[in-house]
């Protein structure tokens, strides 16, 4: 049976993730608040991050950016797009 959590993303009971996707305390904070559906948004934005920006997600420094994205995308209300990022 799949565990349900309180999405601080979209505000709804939802299911929640099997496994913290992230190493340390960032990771447990997403395991406990955090649904499937808002994780699923997350790597998409993080998929565009790392196109746009031509990101390695080897390099440290990258890796950090990612991280401080994600917690402003899950916690904070949302993060902004790449600077002259336009859909297709």
């Amino acid at each position: 049976m799949s565990r349900t959590v309180y999405c601080k993303k979209t505000g709804i009971e939802t299911e929640g993730l099997d496994f913290a996707p992230w190493p340390g305390e960032l990771g447990r904070r997403v395991f406990e608040h955090i649904g499937k559906a808002a994780w699923g948004e997350w790597l998409a934005h993080q998929t565009m991050l790392i196109n746009e920006n031509r990101l390695s997600p080897l390099d440290p420094k990258h890796r950090t950016f990612l991280q401080d994205e994600m917690q402003k995308f899950l916690f904070e209300g949302g993060a902004d797009k790449p600077e002259g990022y336009s859909p297709p």
